[in-house]
């Protein structure tokens, strides 16, 4: 934890032992998006998720995914793979924020190409393999989203607190919260104080009843991206959190839960496509 200021760390201890007085941990879930290939780098976020036995969400672009992924994520028990889009590609104006599943081509186009991701990340990862939609630049137009059930979607992961627990009717939502990213700023690390900053606030938002008290607090992590300073900071972060009482890591199954039903994986058959079109 060398570097890292100690006021920030107390501010977080503090509303952890708030949670902890109240009778319940307050939970708390990883993303980790662009995955699709080996590196140092992963290596490095998939041992930081099993040595300290905190479960990891990859989000895994099929479209670019290559053989050495499989391979690598396979020892690793912490590690569940979700579905990133399909190519991280921006179909949007010049003039408009970048989105790959928007309203700037055929709907069907999109789903298509979500349905031969979402096939693919099941025949290479298998029980590993969760069908939860993360939307590259976490958007995606409603129209999109109002297919994703029966295209054989059980939750959808965007950014910043949710407005409900469900997307739409049978699609569960569960977000992230904290990006340690800074992509206007060279994509820096935000910086310590920020990122503590930034997760006591959705913390407490939560406890307060300012957010939904049952959405996981979600940390996001893009491995390719993080510099020395930031790997220090995911790596005290989870050390931290692992050794108080009042918080519980959970995995995407977990986190995506509801009335006891958990997101599953489920490879979209032809009879569900279809019913995809005709919704």
């Amino acid at each position: 934890m060398s570097g890292q200021p100690a006021s920030g760390w107390s501010r977080l201890d503090r509303e952890l032992d708030a949670w902890h007085a109240g009778g319940q941990p307050a939970t708390l879930w990883l993303r980790d998006d662009d995955a699709c290939r080996d590196s140092t780098a992963l290596r490095r976020l998939l041992g930081v998720a099993e040595a300290n036995a905190v479960p990891v969400a990859l989000a895994v672009i099929p479209a670019l995914l290559e053989t050495s992924l499989p391979a690598v994520v396979a020892p690793y028990t912490q590690a569940i793979v979700i579905q990133h889009g399909y190519a991280h590609r921006n179909h949007a104006p010049a003039d408009a924020r970048s989105c790959e599943l928007g309203a700037n081509r055929p709907v069907f186009a999109t789903l298509d190409e979500l349905a031969v991701g979402f096939n693919n990340l099941a025949h290479e990862f298998g029980e590993r393999f969760v069908a939860v939609l993360v939307p590259p630049w976490n958007r995606i137009d409603a129209g999109i989203t109002a297919r994703l059930p029966v295209a054989g979607y059980r939750g959808l992961s965007t950014f910043g607190p949710r407005k409900t627990p469900y997307a739409v009717h049978g699609l569960p939502q569960c977000n992230t919260h904290v990006d340690l990213i800074a992509w206007r700023k060279d994509r820096a690390f935000i910086g310590a104080d920020e990122a503590i900053d930034r997760t006591v606030a959705h913390l407490r938002a939560r406890r307060q009843g300012d957010a939904d008290v049952s959405e996981p607090t979600g940390i996001l992590t893009h491995h390719v991206d993080l510099d020395a300073v930031a790997w220090d900071f995911l790596e005290a972060l989870v050390a931290r959190t692992r050794a108080h009482a009042g918080a519980r890591w959970i995995d995407v199954r977990s986190a995506f839960s509801a009335n006891g039903r958990s997101a599953m994986a489920a490879s979209p058959t032809a009879s569900a496509v279809t019913s995809a079109r005709s919704a």
